[in-house]
């Protein structure tokens, strides 16, 4: 589904008050009216001072930001609002620092709502299934600490790899950061990411011979002057994902790679549609389930 674009001056309009954001929550929940989530009915009430809706019927209250990301959350719409959009926004993403200084709130509650963001990014495309033609490969990503480089190297996590190519052009990808490279979390991997007998390419890694139970498995052992022709797309990939993370957050540690993570591959999978990407995130932050705090 097409959703509009969004300029800053057009967000800045749009969601000015929060009286502004809370009626964009409504009519997005509730475009043809209220419904009771207990009991069903279609007429309630409007409490203006406690920003909830009272059932005619069952006289249950439901809060607007109710089952939605922004549940039971103390920061003002206008400020999440804001957050979406900057994260949204720029395809560098933005660290939780500058953040916390653009919608001024302090760094724990900046990291807070990124977080959430994320996660809920990564819901999302867990529900797509890879196709066609499937490359994979492993990365080791992270670590400040200087010394071997490669397999074995410190303070780095193994992610796995998967990009569909399409020829000249890559199609959608998927990565998850691991505890190690083994049959078993690869096969995990496929499982949750892939439509089974696909053709999949690697580079004969003997942890990923696992994919031949469920895939149209290829596997090269390839120079590394020509692994860029086996497998050019996964490679492009890592590449963009080791600068996404440097440039942005200067490297990342294994406790929030995921996240980070989570959201290239939102952006990557949506980059034909970048203009639409803070209309879509805050579409997703209405319809997606709460988010506890941890």
């Amino acid at each position: 589904m097409k959703m509009p674009e969004a300029s800053f001056f057009e967000w800045q309009r749009q969601f000015g008050t929060e009286a502004d954001c809370l009626n964009h929550l409504k009519q997005m929940r509730w475009p043809n009216g209220f419904v009771c989530p207990r009991c069903g009915c279609d007429h309630g009430y409007d409490v203006t001072t406690r920003n909830t809706y009272e059932c005619s019927q069952c006289h249950k209250q439901t809060s607007i930001t109710a089952d939605t990301l922004f549940h039971g959350s103390r920061i003002p719409l206008t400020k999440w609002f804001w957050a979406i959009y900057f994260l949204g926004s720029d395809k560098g993403s933005i660290s939780a620092l500058r953040l916390s200084k653009l919608i001024e709130v302090n760094w724990r509650t900046a990291r807070l709502i990124l977080s959430k963001l994320r996660t809920a990014m990564g819901h999302r495309d867990s529900l797509y299934r890879l196709s066609g033609v499937i490359e994979i490969d492993d990365a080791l990503v992270g670590g400040r600490r200087k010394g071997k480089r490669g397999r074995g190297a410190e303070g780095k996590t193994p992610v796995i790899v998967a990009v569909e190519s399409k020829g000249k052009r890559a199609g959608f990808i998927a990565m998850q950061a691991v505890d190690s490279v083994c049959h078993d979390t690869v096969n995990k991997f496929v499982a949750k990411h892939l439509n089974e007998q696909q053709e999949v390419h690697t580079d004969a890694l003997p942890a990923l011979n696992i994919i031949d139970n469920t895939q149209q498995h290829e596997a090269k052992v390839t120079p590394s002057e020509l692994v860029d022709e086996w497998l050019p797309w996964v490679h492009i990939a890592i590449g963009n994902l080791k600068t996404f993370l440097l440039g942005t957050f200067h490297g990342v540690s294994g406790q929030y790679l995921q996240e980070y993570l989570d959201e290239f591959c939102y952006r990557f999978n949506r980059r034909k549609m970048e203009r639409e990407i803070p209309n879509r995130l805050l579409n997703l932050a209405i319809i997606h389930a709460p988010i506890h705090s941890y």
